[in-house]
């Protein structure tokens, strides 16, 4: 082990310079991210200051309000500005909205930030005790009948899935709400209840993949020597699949899982349209129409970010379960 073979202060190194690396990675790729998403919707055609003052707008006010938004000055000079107000926590301001994007943004979290965790809670719990079950009763009726609902949930799309639901428990059932958010601090419980059905439909295509690579992934840990070992030593079988088999296995579902922040982000625009959610996916789509670029922008960013951010903690969280990981 690691912890034996090397002196504490030499381990202790070793984290640090672990951290360290991935620390810079951390800042190069949301440096790289966020000179892409200024990037993209620099070049996209299109007048913003045109599109706020309408067509019959002077040449002058457009030249006033083009001078007022920065956008007579160069890309560079664009891009620094924005990294600027963001660092000194200023930000952009909403060309429809009337007010900082933050703010708009701290508003939807309240909305997207729940949705996403609650989508997430039910893809790990669903999919990790499918997944052992599965790997222990591999080419089983009970494995089979497994793969057959993960390729289902694959392959039914998230917004005709949430359609459904709302017309099963919604229209017929009058079980939840067809759509719409309350508001957490006039109803918390009827706000929670709005979420259940959207997070259902999110999580569903993520439990399907996390249970197909947690199966994937169990069935090459029981192969292991030390897992037989553990079997030889007479140790119960719930031992030896939670205690020793299930921490390896954990490794490569984890990296899904922080991958999968990125197709939620992305399921969460179609789906809070699909609930009329007041989140950041429908923020971001109202933006575009609106062509709003300072609140894509920073939504865009964020999401990025986040993304980004997941990745850098599953790194991290990856050599407590593997201390080996630290030396690579």
């Amino acid at each position: 082990m690691v912890g034996a073979t090397f002196p504490p202060h030499l381990l202790q190194r070793v984290m640090h310079r672990y951290f360290l690396k991935k620390l810079i990675t951390l800042l190069i790729l949301l440096f790289l991210v966020s000179i892409t998403v200024y990037s993209v919707l620099f070049v996209l055609p299109g007048d913003p200051a045109q599109i706020i003052l309408g067509i019959n707008a002077t040449p002058e006010t457009l030249t006033n309000l083009r001078a007022k938004l920065g956008l007579d000055k160069s890309f560079w000079a664009q891009y620094t500005g924005w990294i600027v107000n963001l660092l000194t926590g200023k930000g952009s301001w909403s060309i429809n909205y009337d007010m900082p994007v933050y703010d708009l943004i701290v508003s939807c979290l309240t909305v997207t930030g729940p949705l996403a965790l609650l989508s997430m809670v039910f893809a790990v719990v669903i999919s990790i005790p499918l997944g052992i079950y599965a790997a222990r009763h591999q080419n089983r009726p009970g494995d089979v009948s497994v793969m057959f609902f993960t390729q289902l949930g694959l392959a039914t799309p998230e917004f005709w899935l949430g359609i459904l639901l709302i017309l099963l428990f919604s229209v017929k059932w009058g079980l939840f709400s067809a759509g719409g958010f309350p508001g957490w601090s006039v109803d918390f419980w009827g706000s929670f209840k709005a979420l259940l059905l959207p997070a259902f439909a999110l999580g569903v295509i993520r439990a399907s993949i996390l249970t197909r690579l947690t199966r994937s992934s169990m069935l090459d840990v029981l192969r292991e020597d030390y897992v037989r070992t553990a079997r030889a030593k007479g140790l119960k079988e719930r031992t030896v699949i939670y205690v020793h088999a299930l921490r390896n296995a954990l490794i490569p579902v984890l990296t899904i899982l922080g991958l999968q922040l990125g197709q939620l982000m992305a399921g969460a625009i179609i789906i809070e349209n699909v609930f009329y959610l007041p989140g950041l996916g429908r923020l971001v789509f109202q933006a575009i129409g609106q062509r709003d670029l300072p609140v894509v922008r920073e939504i865009v960013l964020f999401m990025a970010a986040a993304v980004v951010l997941v990745n850098f903690i599953v790194d991290l969280t990856y050599s407590s379960l593997d201390p080996r990981i630290r030396l690579e």
